[in-house]
């Protein structure tokens, strides 16, 4: 077997308390990366499941934590993540909340600015301050969690429409962060068997896996692989893309 995918490398992973970004993290360990976990709390069995990680894999898992909500909280927990040695090469924005199921009609705005904050504006705010570490260092790799539901309307209106808009952040960034030789992608997951998922109900859920041709929600572990692809020399010729792990959502 070769050398493992991430080795030598820092990554910041916002999230990563459970689903999607706890399977990310878990897998960036396993390939050898030694990672910075932004997380909203302080959870006594997530910090015993790193100490695991860093036993069983010989990397270090270090956390912080921010509200989200809070600009200056988050702004100040950037400053500690970018005061760490080595600086960070690779970025995963994952930390989200699940959107209004509501029709617009019947949605609030003050929900739907409150769901743009954490799911758009925050990882913007995390983005800018690890890219200007990425400029110096003239290499990295910054992973976006979109959604399918950016294409196929498959949630709330915030929810697609923050969706949609890290799509579109995530190509400008691409095309600014070329230079520096950072890679900037996006992938979006179809249904996942995570906490955010179980919101979904039983008609829609159903709904969703028909259309899938696989016909059956996605594991947290098979988004995180895509991860690892983009966030890896593997995908080196690539950026400015969205990755779609949504087990073939074609009708």
């Amino acid at each position: 077997m070769g050398a493992p995918l991430l080795e030598g490398h820092t990554a910041v992973v916002t999230g990563a308390r459970r689903g999607i970004g706890r399977a990310v993290l878990e897998r960036f360990c396993q390939e050898g990366a030694c990672v910075r976990v932004l997380n909203r709390i302080e959870d006594p069995d997530f910090i015993a499941y790193c100490l695991a990680l860093e036993e069983k894999y010989s990397v270090s898992v270090d956390q912080v934590y921010a509200d989200f909500l809070d600009e200056s909280a988050l702004k100040a927990a950037l400053k500690t993540l970018c005061a760490m040695k080595p600086a960070a090469d690779i970025l995963v924005n994952n930390a989200g909340i699940a959107g209004s199921t509501s029709m617009l009609a019947m949605t609030r705005m003050e929900d739907i600015r409150r769901s743009f904050e954490v799911n758009f504006f925050a990882s913007l705010t995390v983005t800018q301050a690890l890219a200007r570490q990425m400029m110096r260092l003239k290499k990295g790799s910054i992973v976006f969690i979109s959604s399918s539901a950016a294409f196929d309307g498959g949630a709330g209106i915030d929810y697609c429409a923050e969706k949609a808009a890290i799509i579109g952040a995530s190509r400008r960034l691409a095309v600014e962060l070329s230079r520096f030789g950072i890679r900037v992608n996006a992938l979006a997951p179809g249904l996942t068997n995570t906490d955010m998922g179980a919101v979904t109900s039983k008609e829609d859920e159903a709904v969703a896996v028909s259309r899938a041709l696989l016909g059956r929600r996605a594991e947290p572990s098979e988004i995180a692989d895509g991860v690892v692809y983009l966030a890896s020399d593997l995908s080196r010729f690539v950026t400015g893309q969205v990755l779609r792990v949504d087990g073939g959502l074609l009708k």
